[in-house]
């Protein structure tokens, strides 16, 4: 079980890198093809969409480093084991 923690962790991590790069990509490609007209709009919607998601990646990225480096594999079983 340790072992898949591992692996998800390593998934996780990537998928965190793998998204932001597709959302930093399709910002890119909406707002150059959008009409001047509404050029501003879609920019300001992609920079609230960024400043939103990004960090969720990061805490993602974080979460599977942890993951990966076996932070988990000794979680208490029951609330005597906390103390």
């Amino acid at each position: 079980m340790n072992k898949f923690k591992q692996i998800l962790g390593y998934l996780w991590m990537l998928m965190a890198v793998v998204l932001v790069i597709f959302m930093i990509s399709q910002a890119y490609i909406k707002v150059s093809h959008a009409a001047e007209a509404v050029r501003t709009n879609t920019l300001l919607q992609w920079i609230i969409i960024l400043f939103v998601f990004i960090p969720i990646c990061i805490g993602l990225f974080v979460f599977g480093r942890y993951a990966s480096k076996g932070e988990y594999d000794l979680l208490p079983t029951d609330s005597n084991s906390l103390l």
